[in-house]
């Protein structure tokens, strides 16, 4: 295809208009042209263009050529209303628009749209005639729930558009369509709930938007990096999910979700960094049970970021804070050890993420086995070789374990992780407690769209932290979070419990 960015007018000229076209589509031999004829013995003469590698042929030949050819179409039918009569008593299809310009021509072509030329009209029609090529709807497969919805996105922005139009059946459920990229023009969708979102948010995702430059969008991570606030953060201050539940229950609080074409990942904002802990599987099981799973994913954050440093700083510079057998235990342990306790730990931490990243790319049948066998096998062999201390494969499993319960937030992990080591490594546990002090002021100054990052943890308002460590039952919930959800915050009405009495 040729690099011609001028918009050129179609004239009434029907062999000129393909001329055009054909220049645009130079030396592109997947757009089909097409010349027909009606049955009328004047017939106007048409012509349809189209990709065949985006468009159903099928629907062509039976909502465009068919009607057209069986039709008695002749030059009595003036050129100023033949388009109308084409449209009107014609053609079979519903999505159907008229133009003038070149340029709507060749995007939309090459959207899978079939372009009908008219002899004698300078306007020309395009017909949705799309080839539908996606997978099925199937749970996804990083986020399996024992209990709710089995449904994940897919790779077509309509479908994923229906899933969540299936959930909310309201007239407040707004999309607006946005085009991105100058060479892929992947469409793109914002959804939110009018009666909810707020405006200042919406106003400023649409700014952030349209100042967006770029040659092509392929995944909506494209997107997230060009909108979010802090895009050196290592913390996500932008939400993605697959899941149509979990991004209907964000926009019933009133946040705001953007679909991409081709992704099955839609952003979600603004995101909280207690959005990192909860599951959708927390709302579809009783509140006690979840809110227990919520509190452990608190818990396995401590873990992972913090047992290395806490053990190193201990070994290191605390020993008197450990009982006396637990450390004549991890001095024997060590004994014949060549590599300091740092080190030990940082060279296991390493290789058991290599491990998991690795498993990730193989078979799934197969990805299990040899992470649990590798790293069963490498950890039996470094201790038996007196490469590495007992206590160091304990912390490395307690480590990792405990970072499968928060996915989401793997990458921030394993660089809070780091951190503190190599601040503990310096001071010991005052290193510690400086290294935890900065992360927390850094988080506290993080901000998505405008909304604090930390908002539900860094208050005591009782209905703004009734969602935050633990989860409340339903009838408990009636405020949405008061920042997001700006023009609604109520939830529900007094909610009255009826107890049946004998």
């Amino acid at each position: 295809m040729s690099n011609k960015t001028n918009n050129i007018k179609l004239t009434s000229d029907i062999n000129e208009n393909i001329d055009i076209i054909k220049s645009i589509f130079n030396d592109n031999e997947s757009i089909i042209y097409k010349n027909f004829q009606s049955a009328a013995e004047n017939s106007i003469k048409f012509c349809v263009i189209f990709s065949k590698n985006l468009c159903d042929i099928k629907s062509i030949l039976e909502n465009i050529l068919k009607p057209i050819m069986l039709a008695k179409l002749g030059n009595e039918i003036p050129p100023e209303t033949r388009i109308d009569y084409i449209l009107d008593k014609i053609v079979f299809t519903c999505d159907n628009n008229k133009f003038r310009d070149s340029d709507v021509c060749t995007n939309d072509i090459l959207n899978g749209h079939a372009v009908l030329l008219l002899e004698g009209c300078i306007e020309a029609i395009s017909i949705s005639s799309e080839l539908i090529r996606e997978r099925t709807i199937s749970e996804p497969e990083s986020n399996k729930v024992t209990r709710g919805p089995k449904e994940g996105f897919t790779e077509s922005m309509e479908t994923n558009i229906a899933l969540i139009q299936q959930r909310i059946h309201s007239s407040n459920l707004k999309i607006k369509y946005r085009t991105l990229g100058v060479q892929t023009k992947t469409k793109i969708c914002i959804i939110y709930m009018e009666n909810l979102a707020s405006e200042k948010i919406l106003i400023e995702l649409e700014h952030r938007i349209g100042s967006i430059d770029i040659d092509g969008i392929l995944d909506s991570h494209y997107i997230e990096e060009l909108i979010t606030d802090a895009p050196l953060s290592i913390f996500n201050t932008t939400g993605y999910t697959d899941r149509p539940d979990i991004v209907s229950a964000k926009l019933l609080e009133g946040r705001i979700a953007l679909i991409s074409d081709g992704s099955p990942d839609v952003l979600t904002l603004p995101f909280l960094f207690l959005e990192n802990f909860q599951s959708n599987e927390d709302y579809y099981k009783e509140f006690s049970s979840a809110s227990f799973y919520r509190i452990l994913r608190y818990l396995a954050f401590i873990f992972t970021t913090c047992t290395p440093a806490i053990y190193l700083s201990m070994v290191t510079y605390h020993q008197e804070l450990i009982p006396y057998s637990l450390l004549v235990s991890i001095i024997a342990s060590r004994d014949s050890v060549p590599l300091p306790t740092i080190v030990e730990l940082i060279l296991m931490l390493f290789i058991f993420e290599l491990i998991i990243e690795a498993s990730r790319r193989l078979p799934s049948n197969t990805s299990q086995t040899v992470s649990i066998v590798g790293a069963l096998v490498l950890g039996e062999a470094a201790v038996s070789a007196r490469f590495i201390s007992a206590p160091i494969i304990i912390i490395t499993a307690i480590t990792g374990t405990a970072s499968f319960l928060l996915p989401s937030i793997g990458g921030p992990i394993i660089f809070i992780r780091v951190i503190n080591l190599v601040f503990a490594s310096f001071l010991g546990l005052y290193g510690f407690i400086f290294s935890i002090s900065i992360l927390t002021i850094y988080i506290l100054s993080l901000r998505s769209f405008g909304v604090p990052y930390t908002l539900g943890l860094s208050t005591f308002n009782r209905y703004d932290i009734q969602d935050t460590i633990i989860t409340v039952p339903w009838w408990h919930m009636k405020y949405r979070p008061r920042i997001i959800a700006a023009k609604n915050f109520i939830r529900q009405r007094n909610h009255k419990r009826s107890v049946f009495k004998r």
